[in-house]
């Protein structure tokens, strides 16, 4: 698959088959976050490998209202994508720019590389951020030095994606000066 296809044909999927992932498809996602940019190289990324059933139910059970739950509770797969804070974007813990930390900069990067990959061999994924952080990091274990960003459900479809509208290029860029 070409990149430019990739990037256009990627949809959000939150119905899944059964059928479970080989771990070539998922060391291939590995893989995929493994050679995402970050600052300085700091490669900040803990993700969290949600294979277990009655684990992904309790993980949707932290997403109130949110259609993404049952992509949680079905995908074969759920990576909980977190970080370490205070190091990508800082020296000796303190910011070096006036956007702060910059961890939610490096695991989006890190998160598209995964989705990317993921649609690349026939995988759907879906980004979740809207669930009860605390609860999920209870479910995981997870220590505090790191943060959790998001939830990425990973699957076969079920079905096909919605191409969803679009900005034409020159409703966005700007030369020069805005």
């Amino acid at each position: 698959m070409e990149l430019m296809d990739a990037i256009k044909g990627r949809r959000s999927i939150r119905r899944f088959t059964d059928q479970a992932l080989t771990d070539l498809e998922v060391r291939t996602l590995l893989e995929a976050v493994r050679w995402a940019p970050s600052w300085a190289n700091t490669q900040i990324w803990e993700m969290v490998l949600v294979r277990d059933r009655t684990a992904r139910q309790e993980l949707a059970g932290t997403m109130k209202m949110n259609p993404g739950a049952r992509a949680v509770a079905e995908a074969p797969l759920v990576v909980v994508m977190t970080g370490r804070l205070k190091v990508s974007g800082c020296l000796q813990g303190r910011p070096l720019t006036d956007k702060g930390d910059w961890y939610m900069f490096d695991l989006g990067l890190a998160t598209q590389n995964l989705c990317l990959a993921a649609h690349g061999l026939g995988l759907g994924t879906v980004i979740i951020g809207f669930f009860e952080a605390a609860q999920v990091r209870r479910i995981i274990g997870l220590p505090e030095e790191l943060e959790i960003l998001v939830l990425v459900p990973v699957g076969h479809p079920a079905r096909e994606g919605r191409t969803p509208p679009r900005r034409e290029i020159e409703e966005f860029t700007h030369y020069d000066r805005y």
